[in-house]
């Protein structure tokens, strides 16, 4: 057991970190509107790693850790972008949110007892089983994913 509370400790960390050195990466950036590959710019990239964090992982995080058994609906992540996405908002604004979101969610996780961890959800496309754990590893692989690319900008 003293191995998992420690695993889930450094995967707090690393939430925290990751999202800091997105950050970083994301404001080091030349030119934000500049396409850091075939789709997006670093804005854009920005704005959906933001939105699918706070909408999708952190949210499915929080309530599998509080409530019975919960289900999750299909989050289409290139629709909601073009339903929503602004040119005109600010990347440090857009960033400092994505911050507050993981600072947050890690707080709350770190005050959840260790059962909480085990606590399952399901998908209604992907299946049942999803545990707490599951959605923060998730959470923390997306943000990985975006910071390679954002690192891979100019």
């Amino acid at each position: 057991m003293k191995e998992l509370i420690e695993y889930r400790k450094s995967l707090l960390d690393r939430l925290v970190q990751a999202t800091q050195e997105f950050r970083i990466a994301c404001m080091a950036a030349k030119d934000a509107f500049a396409s850091v590959n075939s789709d997006w710019n670093i804005h854009q990239l920005a704005v959906h790693t933001r939105d699918v964090h706070k909408l999708v992982y952190s949210s499915r995080a929080r309530r599998t850790a509080t409530e019975v058994n919960p289900e999750f609906q299909n989050f289409d992540g290139d629709a909601y972008m073009s339903e929503h996405y602004s040119a005109d908002e600010p990347l440090d604004k857009i960033l400092d949110e994505l911050v507050r979101d993981v600072e947050s969610l890690v707080q709350e996780l770190r005050e959840f007892p260790q059962e909480a961890w085990s606590r399952q959800s399901s998908h209604v496309r992907l299946g049942d089983g999803f545990t707490l754990q599951a959605w923060v590893e998730r959470g923390l692989a997306h943000i990985e994913e975006h910071l390679r690319t954002a690192k891979r900008r100019d």
